[in-house]
């Protein structure tokens, strides 16, 4: 015994339109043909399905029973096939994201919120437990977007530029380094440096200007929040080395003051993905609210 899902639905059709001309016209074929498909599925099934003698036509009691698992079964299917269409159109999807930049927080938030509403069927997860392993978990597909300022040769993986910002120095007002118009490697010998808990190689200060000039600072004191980073800094615990956006909120306040670091230097954040992905219609639009959201940032 062998049924089909074009089975269950010629028992549904028939069931809701009581007859076999319209159900027909229902399932779009001739009446004929649907004759002949009950007669198989009788055959098949080795039972009547249907009480012939009645007008309505109606289910036999087998036919009942056979309706009841359309109309159980069917419901999922149809209901998969829609997300299937939505995949294929772009409309659904998944989207887990880890940072390597523990400041991108105060940026990727306005973007999901905005993002939320133009997708509303993406799934959407922040991955932070992954920051420290987060391509090769790209790689896995057990996330699908990194934000990261280190871009690297990836088979199948895409860095997809964001925007550029500047490393700035943030110190206390009362701070020595308040008087210097930039900031070198040796400026920061005699002083506390501040930073999030990630390894040197991710941490800009590092990679731009310490490193290079082989300079240690005096010493060295990690914290998880950018905000508590600031606070450290305006009780003259020591002085960061931040994002030039996610400093915006300190203009016009008498205790801090930010200065370049030596040579203007600029990096660039990205978006990694999958390439697959990367043309996605959620990806896409994700991209470009991140861009725009970065703009406001920088203009703040």
């Amino acid at each position: 015994m062998y049924f089909e899902l074009r089975h269950l639905r010629t028992i549904r059709a028939i069931h809701e339109a009581g007859g076999l001309a319209r159900a027909a016209d229902l399932l779009n074929m001739t009446q004929s043909a649907l004759s002949h498909q009950v007669k198989g599925l009788e055959d098949q099934a080795g039972v009547e399905l249907f009480v012939r003698r009645s007008k309505p036509l109606k289910l036999s009691a087998a036919g009942q029973r056979m309706l009841r698992v359309a109309d159980r079964v069917l419901p999922e299917i149809e209901a998969l096939e829609d997300e299937f269409r939505a995949l294929l159109s772009g409309k659904t999807g998944r989207l887990h994201i880890t940072l390597e930049c523990h400041a991108c927080f105060d940026w990727l938030f306005p973007v999901l919120e905005q993002f939320r509403h133009s997708w509303p069927d993406v799934d959407v997860d922040i991955r932070a437990g992954l920051a420290f392993d987060a391509l090769p978990a790209l790689e896995r597909e057990e996330v699908d977007l990194v934000i990261s300022s280190n871009p690297s040769e990836i088979p199948g993986v895409v860095f997809n530029p964001l925007f550029d910002y500047h490393p700035t120095l943030v110190a206390a007002a009362q701070n020595p380094l308040a008087a210097r118009a930039e900031i070198t490697a040796e400026d920061l010998r005699d002083q506390t440096l501040i930073t999030y808990p990630v390894s040197r190689d991710r941490l800009d200060v590092f990679t731009e200007l310490l490193t290079p000039a082989r300079v240690e600072p005096r010493g060295h004191r990690q914290a998880e929040l950018t905000a508590v980073i600031l606070m450290l800094v305006g009780s003259n615990r020591g002085v960061s080395v931040l994002p030039d956006w996610a400093l915006r909120g300190l203009k016009g306040n008498p205790d801090y003051v930010t200065r370049p670091l030596a040579g203007n230097v600029t990096k660039r954040l990205y978006a990694a993905t999958r390439t697959e992905d990367a043309t996605q219609p959620y990806m896409a639009h994700f991209l470009r609210l991140g861009r725009t959201e970065a703009v406001k940032l920088q203009r703040s």
